[in-house]
């Protein structure tokens, strides 16, 4: 077997330096992000490492891998009432280990839907962005269907093509902002997503861009860096703030501010999975006619982490959904399976700390573009 390690910006660019190296027979084995390149440590870039080889007897179809001679020769020698050698066992064990990986890595290239041309390497991007795998799959045969066969498309066409399906799907997803029909606005969900600096820029860019008189409540008193936090902000923005440390504390601050456009609420960020936690919140919460609750979840977070948040949220009458800290990572597909599996609209999405400039309106577009836009640089 034939082993080698290739770098390259993205899976596509590895899949092409794969095929031209070890052809188009060759396996994956492994592939991890690592950062090369930089001057002293400093501005390293950020590669993807992929360990590909090449059987030149590969495994026949339904017929179960052989060990190799040398491995049964060794693990027999292992198994032997001699004195065993301790050099020789760990040769086994290293062997024994690479023929397990060699067959699941033959299991995954049978598994792995053989695309034509460019529109492999978009299914590929498609995977690296965390796209749920029949998702994927699903966009590339339309996308397929949609330019009329696969010999003579070029990477663009692809790329545009995949755009094109992702922005459909989306189609049904609300896509709406702050409009003000609703003038108390919560904002919920788990600690350390940035609720507050959201809330931060709502407030800037509701008084810069659309003159309206804007007001602070925080009920997150478990945190008192988060009530010094959001105080630092009201007294940048010059906007009032009152902290509820009750219900009464809470009914009587939107009392105070029933003359104000907009009042955006910090509610308390915790433990998702702390089933008590969302039972008080729902608690404390006050829904009516003029209230609206938005979640906030951080794009950094794992795929299953991002659903099992959103099921546990999902007990409030969520209108919205703000995906922040879309400059802490490279991949998006989780976004995509959670707006396609509960057609939740989405209001905003964060890209950086600054305020209020780091906050996007969200649309189909967009995500589409951020999602499959790697293709084209492929």
């Amino acid at each position: 077997m034939r082993v080698k390690k290739f770098v390259a910006p993205t899976m596509p660019e590895a899949m092409k330096l794969i095929r031209k190296d070890l052809g188009a027979d060759a396996v994956i084995l492994s592939s991890k992000e690592v950062r090369k390149g930089g001057f002293l440590g400093l501005f390293k870039q950020k590669r993807l490492e992929v360990i590909a080889a090449l059987d030149p007897q590969p495994i026949v179809p339904k017929e179960k891998p052989r060990m190799p001679v040398a491995v049964q020769q060794s693990a027999a020698a292992a198994t032997s009432k001699a004195q065993p050698d301790k050099n020789g066992n760990e040769r086994v064990m290293q062997e024994l280990h690479q023929l397990k990986k060699m067959v699941a890595a033959q299991k995954n290239s049978e598994e792995d839907p053989a695309f034509d041309g460019f529109f492999q390497d978009a299914y590929h991007h498609l995977l690296q962005q965390e796209v749920d795998e029949q998702l994927a799959k699903d966009i590339i045969v339309q996308a397929m269907s949609q330019l009329q066969g696969t010999d003579s498309a070029e990477l663009d066409q692809v790329c545009e093509q995949v755009q094109q399906e992702i922005a459909a799907r989306l189609d049904d997803v609300p896509f709406t902002g702050i409009t003000y029909q609703k003038k108390v606005l919560q904002f919920a969900g788990p600690t350390g997503v940035g609720k507050t600096t959201t809330i931060a820029k709502l407030a800037a860019r509701s008084m810069l861009r659309d003159g309206k008189k804007v007001a602070f409540i925080t009920a997150d008193t478990y945190r008192i860096a988060a009530i010094d936090q959001l105080k630092t902000y009201a007294k940048i923005l010059d906007i009032p703030i009152e902290v509820a440390y009750s219900e009464a504390d809470y009914e009587r601050a939107l009392t105070a501010f029933s003359d104000y456009d907009l009042i955006l609420v910090d509610t308390a960020g915790r433990n998702f999975r702390d089933s008590t936690y969302i039972s008080e919140l729902k608690k404390n919460l006050t829904l009516n006619d003029d209230t609206e609750i938005h979640l906030v979840l951080s794009l950094t977070a794992k795929a299953k982490d991002l659903e099992e948040t959103f099921k546990q949220f999902s007990k409030l009458p969520v209108q919205s959904i703000v995906f922040t800290k879309l400059d802490e990572t490279g991949t998006c597909g989780s976004m995509l399976n959670l707006l396609l599996q509960h057609k939740m609209g989405v209001s905003y999405i964060t890209n950086g700390q600054d305020v209020p400039d780091d906050l996007e309106t969200a649309s189909a577009d967009k995500i589409s573009s951020l999602i499959a836009g790697g293709i084209c640089h492929a």
